[in-house]
């Protein structure tokens, strides 16, 4: 029998979590990445002024430092779930995710969702495939 392998990972580099919850986790070869807001790792302070084509690219940076810390890249995230503000901001987000992911495009589901920060625009999880 197969033993069970679960690992609550924190990156340095990355943000601190805001609340009771684990920036990822590893189950077997998938890594599941928590919903990153607009949060500079160095500060901890949400990015609420910025853009909504620059909270996705923050957003999108801390995704990788994530990956990266846990052994995967960018290429490996096989779903996304980008839940936006406004969907007004539909365009200018999927314009730098499409940049950041290139030809490596993953599943994604996109929605306007009420956000649990002031200022924040968009958040962004992930699920990456990694065998290890």
């Amino acid at each position: 029998m197969k033993e069970r392998s679960i690992e609550r990972i924190q990156v340095s580099g990355a943000p601190r979590p805001g609340g009771p919850y684990s920036p990822a986790v590893r189950a077997g070869d998938f890594l599941f990445v928590s919903g990153q807001g607009p949060v500079e790792p160095s500060t901890g302070k949400m990015q609420a002024e910025a853009s909504v084509q620059d909270q996705t690219r923050l957003v999108l940076r801390n995704i990788e430092t994530i990956l990266r810390g846990c052994g995967a890249e960018m290429k490996d995230v096989v779903k996304c779930s980008v839940f936006l503000l406004d969907a007004a901001d539909f365009s200018a987000m999927n314009e730098v995710y499409a940049e950041v992911f290139g030809s490596d495009k993953p599943a994604r589901t996109t929605i306007a969702a009420g956000m649990v920060a002031p200022g924040m625009k968009v958040e962004i999880d992930c699920v990456a495939y990694r065998p290890r």
